[in-house]
């Protein structure tokens, strides 16, 4: 009578197969190029663009106060400003409050 055993050789060819199964599912998801390396790269990407939108405004905020002291356009409230700022001096008719 034959023994109802598995071949060695089929129980070595299913470990393979599973261990392949197990390492393949790991690199999908946590290899350089799996789901949660790409929810990071996604995350830091949106963290990016709101940095990105912070620095577009001060640029656009120094480009409009650099337009207002140009010698094509030149804002003397601002001049004034900027000048008694730098100099520290006040006028004769303003009260310096600290």
């Amino acid at each position: 009578m034959k023994s109802k055993r598995a071949p060695m050789g089929v129980l070595l060819y299913f470990a393979g197969t599973l261990m392949l199964a197990v390492y393949f599912t790991f690199a999908a998801v946590q290899g350089d190029y799996g789901v949660f390396k790409r929810a990071e790269i996604d995350a830091e990407g949106r963290m990016l663009a709101e940095e990105l939108a912070l620095v577009q405004a001060e640029v656009a905020r120094m480009e409009n106060l650099t337009r207002r002291l140009s010698d094509t356009y030149l804002d003397l409230d601002l001049l004034d400003e900027q000048a008694r700022d730098v100099l520290g001096m006040v006028r004769a008719d303003e009260i310096v409050i600290r």
